[in-house]
């Protein structure tokens, strides 16, 4: 297997888990399917052998990542998913998906800080409501695990760098109250009822499959795309605010990870999943203009405009992984430039229009 060629995941990825899945086969399910992240997810899981229940209502999910996915990994892999059109909000739809479920990974969000401020209602009834169906359907289920998208927008207004865990200020957002309001669900979830859960506080992930399109785009395929298609690109505030961007087949392994540690101190935990760097969003701009412009001749001398700062948004954000190190034999394989340089062919090939 390719390191993220095209959209392979690393095939460290797959030496991590490889010898738990090889003799088994479990049943997965993967809110969100149709999504960034869960898309990715859904590759890794069937390219290892696995069976996989997907929920997605595409609100924010694209049925052409779905088909990308089929195309990578054959058919006789695409046999075993099943997709569910639905909404987490339905409760009846996240019960049918955790049938007979063994490990739940819940992506289903609405991910966007600025969306939140938009429609708070909408944010909470997606990001909490939905997440509490989750819960209880694989309560029921007797699923062993539920994994949950986690957010670095939990950790607010406190000033600490590198972010830890057990320090969090006041939410900015909308959104990052949800996401926090998840992990303190997930909490009473496993205190009460006994259900093994494990958080996973995502900073800035970016690669293949992730979308370009709309107002609340991500910033990396936002800005590729806007220099590949020659249009002006806009920096919010003066670019100093910075990032930890961590590429996503460090998630995928998280993920994957957590669902199947039997470290018993690891579970019912939160952890960061990031690199523990930082780079500005001026050092960003310059990174892809770097990795661009020899490809691209007209991006030699473009220049970046600059806007207001967004509402909601933190100043720095940059993640302690030590913990996710210690107790889930994290171990990321890609920093900021190895990402983009795997990406980038998927995103020329993608974000071009």
């Amino acid at each position: 297997m390719g390191d993220y060629e095209n959209g392979t995941p690393a095939t460290s990825v797959y030496q991590l888990v490889r010898e738990q899945l090889e003799y088994e086969q479990y049943r997965w399910v993967i809110t969100g399917v149709a999504g960034f992240i869960g898309s990715n997810l859904l590759q890794a899981l069937l390219e290892l052998g696995q069976r996989v229940a997907g929920v997605d209502n595409f609100l924010t999910g694209h049925r052409h990542n779905l088909d990308q996915v089929r195309e990578l990994v054959g058919a006789d892999a695409w046999r075993n998913f099943e997709l569910i059109e639905g909404d987490i909000r339905d409760l009846s739809v996240c019960r049918a998906a955790c049938d007979r479920a063994d490990y739940v990974l819940h992506q289903a969000a609405l991910g966007s800080v600025s969306r939140s401020m938009a429609e708070p209602l909408l944010c909470n009834d997606i990001n909490v409501g939905g997440q509490l169906n989750v819960l209880d359907a694989a309560r029921l289920a007797g699923a062993r695990r539920v994994v949950y998208a986690a957010s670095s927008a939990s950790y607010g207004d406190h000033p600490g760098l590198p972010k830890q865990e057990q320090h969090i200020g006041q939410a900015l957002s909308p959104y990052a109250l949800t996401k926090h309001v998840n992990e303190l669900y997930a909490g009473v979830y496993a205190r009460c009822y006994g259900l093994e859960t494990i958080g996973l506080r995502y900073f800035n992930v970016f690669g293949p499959r992730q979308d370009p399109a709309g107002a609340y785009a991500a910033v990396i395929p936002l800005w590729i795309a806007a220099m590949i298609g020659g249009r002006q690109l806009v920096i919010n505030g003066d670019g100093e605010s910075s990032r930890d961007f961590c590429y996503v087949a460090n998630v995928v392994q998280a993920n994957l990870l957590a669902a199947l540690t039997d470290k018993r101190a690891a579970v019912n935990q939160v952890y960061n999943v990031a690199v523990n760097a930082r780079t500005s969003l001026n050092e960003l701009f310059l990174l892809l203009h770097e990795m661009l412009a020899e490809r691209h001749p007209h991006l030699h001398d473009f220049q970046p405009a600059y806007g207001p700062f967004r509402a909601g948004d933190v100043r720095h954000s940059q993640a302690d992984i030590s913990k996710a190190v210690k107790l889930l034999g994290y171990a990321p394989t890609h920093d900021l430039r190895r990402g983009l340089r795997q990406a980038l062919r998927w995103y020329e090939q993608h974000l071009a229009a």
